[in-house]
């Protein structure tokens, strides 16, 4: 084992603090390190303290959770059919299948399996997992598959025959590679594909968008745009709507910054001098949808005398603004409230339907566009969410269309932290011009997975260090009485919200064991719109950490637990919030479970996707940039001669997203330096950590095991 002592001087962020190997994903020193390191966690966490739950029995009844025969089985819907993909302790790779989409609507459980993944992988040598089907829209007989070898970003696509249930010789085809094969016409694709370095992005991602038709080799795709070489990636997509057939492609510069543009000839047509950008801020975000393009906006925009806040979503005739943008009349569809922002939007045939939250708490809204496209104002309408039960002020909907070419019909979810999902098909009509729901009814309800008869849904508000208040969700028992180990999840980061849901492991494995959990809804997260999330970018990043601590000891003042019963969870971004928990306020917690995390900051943006995140984190490059970024990065911040709370980090080695060497590199300071640290890696499963449910069960298991060791004796 190579020997390593910590530098010191952190000066220049390219300077690694770890060994070298440890960045070598598939290096054999690395993976000789990494299975010590499991075997130890294995046997650490295998045997329990006297009264608290192990590995072995948490990863039973969290595979049985993941494995319930009777758990909603989650359909797309193509013409007749409804197809779904299916995992149990038989099929852990996964099961393709349809059934008649009648049949679904009426509880069936008959399905055809079209492909088998697990026999697949068997029969070509491939650890395989599932990333996706497509069904061609002009014939229902073909579909594009992508497959990923052990699970990583990087994948592939192949198009299959649904009546002779094999792969069409000769058929499109799209080799490994970070990308993208989707359907345009029968005989013609939209490919992006990296690989190739000089049309692949420094963020690992493809900076062209070609025309592949059938029988050409990819190589002999038509490129019909190129993006700037400093550019994150180009993104094409297909457009079916009332107008017909069109196609858009997004060029992204960064996470927030893109160009969209508009390619309204027909398929066999589409070259590179048609290719027209929309006239919208490069911040906002846009979609294209019959006659009209709506932008959601992310900054201000100052039209004329006429100043669109942040959060808005605006709409324009897109004949009229793409001819004369000035004269473009912006129609608002929504405009955010102090409380109330929009956090998606699904378009049918004929409305447009807004998620909005309120205070964490989902609304939906159906909206038709106006008759005259130049003065009309939009008509709407608030739409009832199905369902109820206990805690239901503290539910989630989540909209989708059944199949917005063709119907108004919606799919309904509906969810909270101890309300089981529900699956609702919600019909729309227009009355007068206002939407209207004609009919909503159950079609699936998952079953309940634990105890929540004693378990209470509470909301509270921390103040954070600038006196913001900061939301959080409190679930617990309510006999329990006292301090209490609790946990304390988070995220905060590229505008994502985290609303309620129900999360059947934490119940089982938490919960119904008298533990408390906490989701913190801190700054950089989406739960109040844009400036919520862009409150905590770059030099603001240190607001996301003050208001999760700001949250943590909420609970211990109201005395809900102590520091030393309370616990730490996060993952990728969430990761590099707690693993700033554990060198920033170890005082605060008593463990930290640390997933798939970032943590060396000065070098993150040189491994794998890192250098797509700039914008979110900084440039460490930049000198000004670099004196703020290296203040909230983990491997920089850990000081061997401090004390911290029990660390538990786990990852993946097929991750190609977040490079595993950041949890490998925290890992080894914290072991070098003596401190309590257990460390897993999986070797499959990209960033979602495993590649079956089983693989799912156990990394769990050793979370859960963690924290119940560390905390359930306090």
């Amino acid at each position: 084992m190579t020997d390593f002592s910590p530098i010191t001087n952190h000066d220049d962020p390219l300077q690694r603090l770890t060994p070298a190997f440890l960045e070598e994903v598939l290096g054999e020193e690395a993976l000789a390190w990494v299975r010590a390191r499991n075997d130890i966690a294995n046997q650490t966490l295998a045997t329990p303290p006297p009264g608290l739950p192990g590995v072995q029995e948490l990863e039973e009844e969290i595979l049985e959770i993941l494995e319930n025969p009777d758990r909603i089985p989650m359909v797309r819907v193509r013409g007749e059919w409804a197809y779904n993909v299916w995992t149990d302790g038989d099929n852990p790779r996964g099961l393709w299948r349809r059934q008649p989409y009648a049949d679904y609507l009426a509880g069936g459980t008959d399905w055809d399996v079209l492909i088998d993944v697990d026999a697949l992988a068997k029969r070509e040598g491939k650890s395989w997992v599932w990333h996706g089907a497509s069904v061609c829209f002009d014939n229902p007989d073909r579909a594009l598959i992508t497959l990923s070898d052990g699970g990583s970003d990087a994948d592939s696509t192949r198009e299959f025959d649904l009546v002779t249930r094999d792969w069409v010789e000769g058929g499109f085809y799209r080799p490994e590679a970070k990308g993208s094969l989707t359907w345009l016409t029968e005989d013609i694709c939209w490919v992006a594909q990296s690989g190739n370095p000089e049309t692949t992005s420094p963020s690992g991602y493809p900076l062209q968008a070609a025309l592949l038709r059938r029988g050409q080799s990819i190589e002999d795709a038509e490129v019909i745009f190129t993006a700037p070489s400093t550019s994150m990636g180009v993104w094409p997509a297909t457009i079916r709507d009332r107008l017909g057939v069109r196609s858009v492609l997004g060029v992204m510069e960064d996470f927030y910054t893109a160009d969209h543009y508009l390619i309204p000839a027909r398929p066999e047509e589409v070259d590179s001098r048609g290719v027209i950008p929309i006239p919208a801020p490069r911040s906002s975000e846009v979609s294209v949808w019959n006659d009209w393009t709506l932008v959601w906006l992310r900054e201000d925009w100052q039209r004329g005398e006429r100043l669109h806040p942040a959060g808005s979503l605006l709409s324009f005739a897109t004949d009229i603004l793409l001819a004369s943008p000035e004269d473009a009349v912006a129609g608002e569809l929504f405009v955010p409230t102090s409380n109330e922002v929009l956090e998606d939007l699904t378009a049918t045939r004929d409305f447009i339907v807004l998620t909005t939250i309120r205070d964490v708490v989902s609304r939906l809204t159906a909206a038709h566009p106006p008759l005259d496209e130049v003065e009309g104002e939009w008509v709407q309408t608030d739409l009832e969410s199905p369902g109820s039960g206990a805690n239901s002020a503290f539910s989630t909907i989540v909209a989708s269309a059944l199949d917005a070419t063709r119907s108004n019909d919606l799919w309904l979810v509906t969810t909270g932290y101890t309300q089981p999902s529900s699956l609702w098909l919600s019909k729309l009509e227009s009355s007068a011009g206002a939407p209207t729901t004609v009919e909503t009814t159950l079609v699936r309800q998952a079953p309940t997975l634990f105890d929540a008869d004693r378990l209470t849904v509470s909301q509270h508000f921390a103040t954070s260090e600038d006196g913001t208040k900061i939301p959080y969700f409190e679930v617990r028992n309510e006999s329990v009485e006292g301090p209490t180990p609790t946990l304390l999840y988070g995220y905060g980061g590229f505008d994502v919200s985290l609303l309620p849901s129900y999360a059947p492991a934490v119940g089982r494995a938490w919960l119904n064991r008298g533990g408390v959990y906490v989701v913190a809804n801190i700054r950089g997260g989406g739960e109040y719109g844009p400036q919520w999330h862009r409150s905590a970018l770059k030099e603001n990043r240190p607001r996301a950490y003050q208001d999760f601590v700001a949250v943590a000891r909420d609970l211990v003042s109201r005395g809900v637990t102590t520091p030393q019963q309370l616990g730490v969870q996060g993952g990728s971004n969430g990761g590099l919030l707690v693993g700033n928990m554990y060198t920033g306020y170890p005082q605060d917690f008593g463990a930290v479970l640390c997933q798939v995390p970032l943590l060396d900051m000065g070098r993150y943006h040189t491994l794998l996707a890192g250098h797509s995140w700039v914008a979110e984190y900084g440039d460490p490059t930049e000198p000004e940039e670099w004196s703020f970024i290296r203040t909230f990065s983990p491997v920089h911040q850990f000081d061997p001669d401090r004390d911290y709370p029990a660390l538990m980090l786990t990852t993946s080695t097929k991750d190609d997203r977040v490079h595993p060497g950041h949890a490998r590199s925290l890992g080894y300071l914290a072991e070098k330096s003596g401190k309590s640290v257990l460390y897993y890696e999986n070797i499959e499963g990209g960033h979602a950590g495993a590649a079956d449910n089983r693989q799912r069960a156990h990394n769990q298991a050793l979370g859960w095991a963690f924290l119940w060791r560390e905390l359930g004796l306090n």
